[in-house]
């Protein structure tokens, strides 16, 4: 088309009108649309530098850090953290629980600080990774006002766990102690230091379905038995970390006379040396899974109040015992250390892991310590959503 026909036809009212239009929304757009401006031409990822003598390659202007765990419960969230900062108290600081919801999924990650190097974070994390600590890792580069966000996040978090509560675990009803206790098992079994440190013939953790298991069987024994719950739980921590697995394997005792199913090692003049190693999750010995054995057949309790699972059997065969009855066994056992040293919870633990003659105190200590922290984590956990310490961080700023 000739120059001038083109002048002309834009230059009619109706066109100009329409360019005029398009060209004032386009300046507007242009002047309130949100969009990114960057304001300098600064790089984002720093650049390698040389410190110290050595190549350094940092990865954030401001904090360096890396997500190491997630979760979508929280009671699994907070046991990671404070074993994780347990570990090290010095490092302890440099561990952070924060809450994030997405629509009405709640999540719950754990971040560490770490070297703002590549060269030196990365070795540490794949370090933890290698040890069972972690399962993965994401290097994220925080400004410090995420960092602080963080922060206070965490001190919420770990506030609440620590405010006395109203609910006890005694009072608490099995519909919200059941999961909380399966979490708290899982945990337990994964933190084992023969699960962490990966050795030969470690054992597996417990999965969630075995967990739950597991739980309503000591709830319904400790309940059966009147066994104060924490330190039954105490005792199943101290003896094998709630795993299913021998132990003391090369143990053995003189006895009179074998007795049918033991496993005869040695004759003498008038005594057999039998093996004597410890059985499953509560780690009974044979002979002292005889003398609990003994103990249920004069028992005048109604043991139909019981799961059938839970229900040993009139005949005793040492060479086959499920876990679910060792738990009734080991239940059975500590109500009648209970009775013989007069409702003394110290004493009657000891025994369980010395004998009546020779009680062990630091054993009992031990119990004690996982009983307290159980009871603790166990009784905040069944907090309703309102009242939460999620709910309390995402009604404010969440990250």
């Amino acid at each position: 088309m000739p120059a001038k026909k083109l002048i002309k036809k834009l230059l009619h009212p109706v066109t100009a009108i329409f360019l005029s239009a398009l060209a004032l929304s386009s300046w507007i757009a242009c002047r309130v649309w949100p969009r990114h401006m960057p304001v300098s031409l600064v790089r984002r990822i720093p650049t390698p530098k040389i410190q110290g003598g050595g190549l350094v390659l940092p990865f954030a202007n401001e904090v360096a850090c890396a997500e190491i765990v997630s979760f979508d419960d929280q009671l699994e969230a907070f046991l990671r953290f404070e074993y994780l900062r347990g570990r090290d108290p010095d490092d302890a600081p440099k561990f952070l629980l924060t809450a994030s919801q997405d629509g009405t999924r709640v999540s719950y990650k754990i971040f560490l600080l770490v070297e703002n190097d590549q060269l030196t974070a990365l070795p540490r994390l794949n370090q933890m990774k290698s040890h069972g600590l972690i399962a993965y890792y994401e290097l994220v580069a925080w400004t410090r006002q995420d960092l602080a966000l963080a922060e206070q996040q965490s001190r919420m978090l770990e506030e609440a766990y620590n405010v006395p509560t109203r609910q006890k675990l005694e009072t608490l009803p099995s519909f919200q102690l059941l999961p909380a206790l399966a979490d708290f098992l899982v945990f337990k079994s994964q933190t084992d230091w023969r699960v962490v440190g990966q050795s030969i013939g470690a054992p597996q953790p417990l999965t969630h379905h075995q967990a739950l298991r597991l739980a309503s069987d000591i709830i319904d024994v400790a309940h059966f038995y009147d066994l104060p719950l924490d330190y039954f739980l105490g005792v199943g921590a101290m003896e094998n970390n709630y795993m299913n697995v021998d132990g003391d394997l090369t143990h053995a005792v003189w006895k009179k006379r074998a007795e049918r199913g033991d496993i005869v090692l040695d004759r003498g003049r008038k005594r057999v040396l039998v093996s004597d190693y410890s059985i499953g999750t509560w780690q009974i010995s044979r002979e002292t899974l005889r003398a609990a054995h003994q103990l249920y057949l004069k028992d005048k309790r109604h043991y139909n109040q019981l799961p059938p699972r839970l229900r040993p059997p009139r005949q005793l065969d040492v060479n086959s015992v499920n876990s679910e009855i060792l738990t009734t066994y080991a239940g059975l056992v500590l109500r009648n250390l209970l009775d013989r040293f007069g409702g003394d919870v110290d004493q009657a633990i000891g025994a369980y892991n010395g004998g009546v003659r020779n009680p062990n105190p630091a054993y009992a200590a031990g119990v004690r310590n996982v009983a307290l922290y159980a009871r603790k984590v166990l009784e905040h956990a069944p907090l309703r959503a309102a009242k939460s310490p999620a709910a309390t961080l995402l009604n404010g700023t969440v990250l």
